[in-house]
Formats: structure tokens, C-alpha cells, sequence
């Protein structure tokens, strides 16, 4: 504990049972995974982006605690937003307690809701869809295509939107992912605003769908980086929520082994689930991680953590602990 951070400090004397022993599990084997040479992936479900998981994964990336992430089109494009709109954000504590005639209110006034937090459409979606629609449209007229990330990778890096930045850019998790090049996945990207945005063009026929890549190429995408990162003893899945983001990356293992018929392929070689998805019939965000050794995802050895708990609450602790805040 002596170089340890004072978070770091205090989850480790505080934290002994339950679910809090759990995370400092979790954060140890995490720590031992990346000192043994190991890559690690992690997904981000829910609204993290909103909830301003760039202070800490912003930092995570920078330090090479990451070597790749998968998330949703939601958590890929509400970095961003945060970065240029975050003043007119809009707080709602008594969320609970709204009318629906309050609800109606917030969309009148152009504030769509997530949780406490309102998103402002027209500062949030609207700022970003000017430019990124002149990226979609370009590429279409040079006959290049490009996966979701890489547009708003382009976006950052070109400057264009320092004009509107409203955050400490260090906070943008996105922004320290584009100067790495980091790997993303994103899994499902037409459900996001974004995605809805790109296919209102296509509707309108001013872009066609192919000048996006798709899912199926972000499989491939994934596949290619596994086989090449992974070597004998596989990359570790640090799994934040439930939902696409995770599902669809820790089934690249079983098809490189069953449908590629590539038999080497190591297993995914730690991974740890934050999840408030109780344990339930047939469900997969509230599947115990053993049921994944069946499905040739994780080994019998698989370093193995479940937290039962909020992930906004949790995710910041473990990165701190990494981080030796």
C-alpha cells in the first residue's frame, strides 16, 4: 500500500466484504493483469459518458491502463457532446418525482433526459451534425468508407470543434482516444443519435448507407486485433453494464476458435462484470460469469469478478485505484 493513492488507500483498509470486496478484488487482479504483459479491454454500456467517466478513463487511456474499448453509439457520441455543450447540460435531481407533463416540458425546451441529467439537442446533437455530415459527405465523394469512430476521430483531430469546447479537454475520454488511435468497437452504432442522424440522410438520399462500415465489419475488425494482440494467453474484459457493448465483443473468442477454426486462440484471460442486472433466469447482463465458460468465452482459470453495484459508483474507484490517485 505504500505507493498506493489515498483512493486507493481507502478503498483497500475500508472495502473487506461483499460487493466492495468484489471491487478491490477486481481492481488487484486488474493491476496483476497489466503488469503480466496483458492487453485489456474494456466495454462501456448505460449513459458513462454522460455520467462523466471521462475524468478518470480519460487518464486510463493516456496511461495505457486500455488497449481497447467497446461501446455503444450513445457512449461514443456523449463524449462529445459533454466536450462542446457542457454548459447547457441541465441538472434534474427530484427526476423521480417529474409528471409527465414536466417530461413534456424538458422536450419542449429541447432537453432530452438521461436520469438527473438533461442533454441540450440543439447546443449537444445539432452542433456536432453540421460537421460530421460534411466528414459522412466527403468520404462519400472520394468512394471511401469508414467505421463510426474513425468519422469522430477525424472530427477531433481536425480542431474543428476547439471552438466550442466547454470541458477541460483532458476530461474527454474520446479526445484521448483519438490522439492514441486507440481501438474502438461499437457495436449496434445505428442505435444513437448519430446513427438515426446518418440514416435520415440516407432516407433523404444525400448519403448512402455503404458509406458507413458496419457491424459485421467490426467484427471482423475485432477478430483481426485478437488474433494479432492476444498471443498465448488472451486479452482481459473489463465490462461496464450489460447490454451490446459487451456481448458482442467477448463472442469474437468462440468464433475465432469454432467458426474460424482457429484452435489456438487463448481465451479471454480475466474478466470482471459491473453490473446492477441481478442474477435471473435467461438473462445475459445477469448471467454468473461461469455460464460463459460454456459458451467458449472464458477458461476454467479465467480470473473471474462480479460487482453488484452502481457502475458509476464503482468504475471511478477501480481507475483510481489503477491510477494511484
Amino acid at each position: 500500500m505504500e505507493n498506493r493513492g489515498p483512493v486507493g488507500k481507502f478503498i483497500t483498509e475500508h472495502y473487506k466484504h461483499f460487493n466492495a470486496a468484489s471491487l478491490v478484488d477486481a481492481a488487484k487482479g486488474y493491476e496483476e493483469h497489466l503488469a503480466s504483459g496483458k492487453k485489456m479491454l474494456i466495454s462501456l454500456a448505460g449513459a458513462m459518458s454522460t455520467a462523466e467517466l471521462g475524468k478518470s478513463l480519460a487518464e486510463m487511456i493516456r496511461q495505457d491502463k486500455v488497449q481497447i474499448i467497446s461501446c455503444t453509439g450513445a457512449n461514443l457520441e456523449e463524449d462529445l457532446m459533454n466536450l462542446v455543450a457542457h454548459s447547457h447540460y441541465e441538472r434534474v435531481p427530484n427526476y423521480r418525482d417529474l409528471t409527465p407533463k414536466e417530461e413534456w416540458d424538458l422536450l419542449e425546451r429541447g432537453l432530452n433526459r438521461v436520469t438527473d441529467t438533461c442533454i441540450p439537442e440543439e447546443e449537444a446533437f445539432r452542433r456536432l451534425q453540421s460537421h460530421v455530415f460534411k466528414l459522412w459527405k466527403k468520404a462519400e465523394e472520394q468512394g471511401e468508407r469508414y467505421l463510426p469512430h474513425k468519422y469522430l476521430y477525424q472530427l477531433l483531430l481536425s480542431g474543428e470543434l476547439e471552438q466550442y469546447y466547454e470541458i477541460d479537454p483532458k476530461n474527454s475520454w474520446m479526445l484521448a482516444a483519438a490522439e492514441k488511435n486507440l481501438p474502438i468497437i461499437c457495436p449496434g452504432w445505428e442505435d444513437s443519435t448519430l446513427g438515426n442522424i446518418f440514416a435520415s440522410y440516407c432516407l433523404k438520399e444525400e448519403l448512402k448507407p455503404s458509406t458507413m462500415k458496419s457491424g459485421i465489419e467490426y467484427m471482423t475488425y475485432l477478430a483481426k486485433y485478437y488474433t494479432k494482440e492476444a498471443g498465448k494467453e488472451g486479452i482481459g474484459f473489463f465490462q461496464i453494464g450489460g447490454g451490446i457493448a459487451g456481448d458482442f465483443p467477448i463472442c469474437v473468442v468462440p468464433m475465432l476458435y469454432q467458426d474460424m477454426e482457429q484452435t489456438d486462440t487463448p481465451f479471454w484471460s480475466y474478466f470482471c462484470q459491473i453490473s446492477d442486472s441481478t442474477t435471473s433466469y435467461g438473462s445475459y447482463s445477469g448471467a454468473v460469469p461461469n455460464e460463459k465458460i460454456t459458451w467458449g468465452k472464458l477458461d476454467i482459470n479465467t480470473p473471474k469478478f462480479i460487482i453488484e453495484s452502481d457502475a458509476t459508483i464503482v468504475a471511478p474507484l477501480i481507475f483510481a485505484y489503477l491510477l494511484n490517485w
